[in-house]
């Protein structure tokens, strides 16, 4: 049987994973003797897998396999941002980076190839879009990273809000995070495991009742005729439709966690008067705020906004009691940092959600397909 036709077991999370060894007449348990070899061990060869019988690792060499991402770059910047560019199926290729820092290891992965969503002020929407990731292909990040960097560093967060819409992808964006949480996998808090959304309300609604990972939101503007301008969803969903889902995403929990993610562009959201809409907005919500320097590429005619306005914005906010935190620029020498991502997206024309209104049939039929 050729490779393409094997069931790649990165895909499975636990359960699934039990149910695939039921279906081919094992116990259940060999699901937790395979990924501690995987995840545990970091062998991806089954007849290593010792404690497996000969017979059921002939088997799975024959109906299953092992594949992870492929590095096709590597880059590790003065401040010691890791940044893998890695090959995924023929052609397309993401991009996932690692940031140390004194008392934990952020690892940003990406969910899709390209973006569908087309902000302006990020350079991963200009790609374009091609497709979902697989589970596997989510996973696989994490382990790569992982199993590159040894023993120098331990993946402590995972944020994932590299390339990619992860609501838009939501069945395989939940089972991956299943594996990011798992004991048996890479044994994360789910706290410190987070979603980053630009506001696909009907997939935070569902996302509710099938974990507690943190919840990150693209916010980027304080009122709707901005929002529509820097992150199109919007008309779809306005912030008057995103804002009532957060606070019902923490409410009766003290485990789940909601940042706002706020980009910087000079002259566009940085006004004194977006600071007060953005207070109003945010009125009763357990959520930090976090402020982004726009990072500048080289076809974005936005610039970062002023210290000076950034730090005003941070202290209008924690007056009126919103903790706000101003995101420290990690990377960007080698284009690592916030909005830079862009690996390399191939037949780029299924991009259908540039131009989104209420009435956008092609849009509504991703959302329907994902939640």
């Amino acid at each position: 049987m050729s490779s393409s036709c094997k069931q790649n077991i990165l895909d499975f999370d636990r359960s699934h994973l039990e149910t695939f060894f039921k279906n081919i007449g094992e116990k259940s348990f060999r699901a937790s003797q395979i990924m501690k070899w995987i995840y545990h061990e970091f062998q991806l060869e089954f007849d290593q897998m010792t404690n497996l019988s000969k017979s059921l690792r002939v088997k799975l060499q024959q109906i299953s396999t092992i594949i992870m991402p492929e590095i096709t770059y590597h880059a590790v910047s003065k401040d010691g941002v890791h940044k893998w560019r890695l090959k995924i199926g023929e052609n397309n290729q993401i991009e996932t980076v690692f940031i140390p820092e004194v008392n934990r290891g952020t690892l940003c992965i990406s969910s899709q190839v390209g973006c569908a969503l087309n902000c302006p002020f990020c350079s991963t929407a200009q790609q374009g879009f091609n497709r979902n990731l697989s589970v596997a292909e989510i996973i696989g990040q994490v382990w790569v990273a992982q199993n590159e960097l040894k023993k120098e560093y331990k993946i402590t967060n995972i944020v994932l809000m590299g390339m990619g819409e992860p609501l838009l992808n939501f069945e395989n964006v939940i089972q991956a995070t299943r594996l990011m949480t798992d004991d048996l996998a890479f044994g994360l808090s789910k706290r410190k495991v987070t979603i980053s959304t630009s506001g696909v309300v009907p997939a935070i609604k569902k996302l509710k009742s099938l974990t507690d990972v943190s919840l990150a939101i693209s916010l980027h503007a304080p009122n709707n005729e901005l929002r529509d301008e820097l992150v199109p969803i919007n008309k779809k969903y306005p912030i008057e439709a995103l804002m009532p889902v957060c606070h019902e995403y923490v409410s009766e929990s003290t485990k789940r966690k909601i940042t706002i993610e706020y980009v910087m562009i000079k002259g566009v959201n940085d006004h004194k008067k977006h600071a007060s809409e953005l207070i109003k907005v945010l009125k009763g919500l357990p959520a930090k705020v976090n402020l982004i320097p726009f990072n500048e590429f080289d076809t974005s005619n936005y610039q970062c906004s002023s210290r000076v306005s950034i730090e005003y914005f941070k202290n209008k906010l924690t007056m009126a009691g919103i903790v706000t935190t101003i995101r420290k620029t990690r990377g960007d020498a080698i284009d690592a940092a916030c909005g830079q991502l862009v690996g390399k997206v191939v037949d780029k024309t299924k991009r259908n959600v540039s131009n989104l209104s209420g009435k956008d049939k092609s849009f509504q039929s991703i959302v329907e397909m994902q939640v």
